[in-house]
């Protein structure tokens, strides 16, 4: 893919040297893809070559219960006619997701998970002269986006209650896009919502705050599109990857003023999966599956923070399904060491090198984790 003039023009407006276009046109071209990610540096992430079949993997804050019947049944309808681009569907998502939002229908643009909107924002509001802000640690998809197309990049240290540091966060005065993912990939952690709601009112004039809500229906907290609503600076994100458990069916979303919404859509088009359409559809018909689903993963989450209490393991407490977890050693031999054990577990942040990020899968899961965790810590 190559940029337009006009999008050329655009580019160099914002401070992007021609050296960038490169670059710019591949992540354009890439959607909700990763470019920017090597294979080493998958290796450190969550693609995992050749597990066991056996193996237990609690390393990609996926959620192990998958699809729930609703939407599993609507797949399986909507299979016969995969040869139809129907974008209706993703029509009527948009409309159920709008209408459950107390959002007007062109607040919402439906996307193939949460990422391709993720690396759109950085494209539409960071530049060499425009940071992308983000918490450290945090979730890293954003920043290495904006590191690949040469943009400024600002980490701000978590708070010691490992919330986002939002007085920090607006206190960078060539701030483009601030994100904040709450609760927070990899601690788990929340932001208080009037929190973020101070970052609204005080971030640097221009520049604009996306809130990732990927795990806030898992922790039971307070959602921001009443600040959409009211028309802000602000971008919501939803994947129904975590409790949805359609990591790999893709759906998601952007939430914002109609304004925001164009500048990101000017950044792709075509056809989402009609199954992961209708999947989201029905997921977010159903009365039962977020407070079913939440209640399952905080008992085995709470089961595993008693472990760890019990034997003296630091962790920080969270409220999602995934925790962090100090092993007073380099990380990445403890991942090693777990794998070893038929075990997966999630990556190692430089600012945190001796903790190990684990997700929380099924009771079962975590009594395996349990046993090859006390043997490798022996």
């Amino acid at each position: 893919m190559q940029l337009t003039k006009l999008e050329k023009r655009q580019f160099e407006e914002r401070g992007f040297s021609r050296r960038s276009f490169g670059r710019l046109a591949t992540l354009l071209a890439a959607g909700s893809s990763l470019p920017f990610y090597n294979e080493p540096a998958l290796a450190q992430f969550s693609k995992i070559e050749n597990a066991p079949t056996d193996a237990v993997m609690i390393n990609a804050n996926e959620n192990p219960l998958g699809p729930c019947p609703e939407a599993r049944e609507a797949v399986a309808n909507i299979i016969s006619q995969g040869g139809r681009y129907l974008y209706g569907e993703t029509d009527r998502l948009a409309a159920i997701l709008a209408q459950q939002e107390q959002l007007k229908p062109s607040y919402v643009r439906i996307y193939a998970g949460s990422s391709a909107p993720l690396h759109q924002a950085v494209l539409a509001f960071t530049s060499p002269n425009k940071a992308f802000v983000t918490a450290d640690p945090g979730y890293e998809a954003g920043e290495r986006a904006a590191h690949f197309i040469g943009a400024k990049v600002a980490r701000v240290p978590l708070t010691k209650d490992y919330a986002h540091d939002v007085k920090a966060m607006a206190a960078v005065a060539d701030a483009g896009l601030i994100y904040v993912c709450n609760p927070n990939n990899p601690t788990g952690t929340l932001t208080p919502k009037a929190d973020i709601e101070w970052l609204v009112a005080n971030k640097p004039s221009g520049a604009v705050v996306m809130v990732d809500e990927a795990y806030t229906h898992i922790a039971g907290a307070p959602f921001n599109t009443d600040l959409v609503a009211a028309d802000k600076d602000l971008i919501v994100l939803r994947t129904f990857s975590k409790i949805y458990g359609m990591a790999g069916l893709r759906a998601g979303a952007a939430l914002a003023r109609p304004d925001l919404i164009e500048k990101l859509a000017g950044f792709s088009a075509g056809m989402m999966p009609i199954t992961g359409m209708v999947a989201a559809s029905a997921s977010l018909e159903s009365k039962t599956v977020v407070p079913e689903r939440r209640k399952k993963i905080g008992d085995v989450r709470s089961d595993v923070f008693s472990f760890l209490a019990q034997h003296k393991f630091p962790f920080v407490p969270s409220v999602s399904n995934c925790f962090m977890v100090d092993v007073g050693q380099p990380g990445l031999d403890i991942v090693m060491a777990m794998r070893k054990e038929k075990v997966y577990i999630g990556r190692v942040w430089p600012s945190w090198p001796t903790h190990v990020r684990v997700t929380v899968g099924t009771a079962e899961e975590m009594a395996k984790f349990k046993a090859a965790f006390l043997k490798v810590m022996a």
